[in-house]
């Protein structure tokens, strides 16, 4: 039964007797530590995938040889622990509120909140940004060409059609557009370091970085241009260079310098966004400040840096 720590992959049959129950059954049975009602649970928001499609149905009986896959993770954490419409509509009214900064027949540019994913994932289908986007009144599904984390704010676009889609996802690849983040990073960052080159999954990855302001020795607010776009290219570029950034729990910016407050969450913002737009070719810019979530925490670190 091959696993990691979000995942459990099984094969119909393996076990004795199995080829006939429920899934919510066979669920309860080979994932570990999971009990019936929250395989239903699991079901209910979409983490289960039977066959390399996704069921939601606990009644379903499973046959032999069928392949199921269970994501587990956050999202079966954040959940309300009850199944049915009610539930979800509560998952749904906790989200944070985003804001549409840009829309036309073609693109629309969103202003993202921490908290918020942007697209459905592996774990779950709902909840998500591109899936709050296609139910808006009159709305339709939207075409995913970019992606930031869920707990990193600011703009992102998406596309409205096919044609948009295959344009701005050329742009993409091609690092043809603009995009910058503030981030503010454990320590002092140095200033002689303006471009860290340094290849992410194997491929050339290129941050350029500017210091916004220094918060005494607890911290450094940068302005990070992207030449390239790699998955959590940022983070791993500042922490390789010994100042990970502050409040991310993965690469190593949980702590901070003694008596500094802590931030509420990872202090990194996706602050300008640039492209030419997909049909006409004008080039389109946008800005989000650095968000309200953040901004008490880092005037407490301003203050505590000037003492």
């Amino acid at each position: 039964m091959p696993s990691d720590a979000n995942r459990v992959t099984f094969v119909v049959g393996e076990a004795e007797a199995e080829a006939g129950l429920r899934l919510d059954q066979a669920l309860a049975a080979r994932v570990p530590d999971l009990s019936r009602r929250r395989a239903r649970l699991l079901l209910d928001i979409g983490g289960v995938f039977v066959d390399g499609r996704r069921v939601k149905v606990a009644g379903r009986l499973v046959r032999a040889g069928e392949t199921v896959v269970a994501n587990l993770g956050g999202a079966l954490g954040r959940a309300t622990q009850k199944t049915g419409r009610d539930a979800r509509a509560q998952d749904e009214a906790r989200l944070p509120p985003f804001a549409i900064v840009f829309e036309d027949e073609d693109v629309v540019v969103v202003d993202k909140p921490s908290g918020l994913l942007t697209a459905p994932t592996p774990e779950s289908d709902r909840n998500n940004l591109a899936s709050l986007l296609a139910r808006r009144p009159g709305g339709a599904p939207v075409h995913v060409v970019h992606r930031i984390d869920l707990e990193t704010s600011g703009l992102l676009v998406f596309a409205k059609t096919e044609d948009a889609n295959r344009a701005l996802s050329e742009r993409f690849r091609a690092h043809d557009l603009g995009r910058e983040y503030l981030a503010a990073v454990a320590g002092a960052f140095p200033d002689a370091l303006r471009t860290v080159d340094r290849s992410v999954g194997g491929k050339r990855a290129v941050t350029h970085v500017a210091i916004e302001e220094r918060l005494g020795a607890a911290a450094t607010l940068l302005r990070c241009r992207l030449e390239t776009g790699r998955t959590h290219q940022i983070r791993l570029h500042v922490q390789a260079e010994g100042h990970p950034v502050l409040g991310d729990p993965r690469y190593g910016g949980a702590s901070i310098a003694a008596g500094a407050p802590r931030p509420p969450r990872m202090a990194l913002h996706a602050t300008v966004l640039a492209f030419a737009h997909p049909r006409t070719g004008v080039p389109l810019s946008f800005t989000s400040a650095w968000p309200a979530d953040l901004g008490s925490w880092l005037d407490a670190l301003r203050s505590s840096a000037s003492r």
